[in-house]
């Protein structure tokens, strides 16, 4: 990404995001079971609908869906 500076010069921007192979993949192979994930901010359950490079998408009885940022999870645990 190229970004203008104020005296007319541009530079170059990157973009950087930390992603942590093993625990996406991990996450990947419980896609559709239920998880309660610990955050900074407490606790989140749901179903597992999505996992991305950066986030997981849980869906919560249908009513609500959370987007958690995967270096944001303290820990996780499958539900029966």
């Amino acid at each position: 990404m190229r970004h203008m500076e104020e005296n007319g010069n541009s530079r170059t921007v990157e973009m950087v995001s930390l992603v942590d192979p093993y625990v996406v993949k991990t996450l990947k192979t419980v896609v559709g079971k239920r998880l309660l994930i610990e955050t900074p901010r407490g606790n989140v359950q749901g179903k597992l609908v999505d996992v991305k490079p950066d986030h997981v998408v849980l869906e919560s009885n249908g009513d609500a869906t959370f987007y958690v940022r995967i270096p944001q999870i303290i820990w996780m645990m499958v539900e029966d």
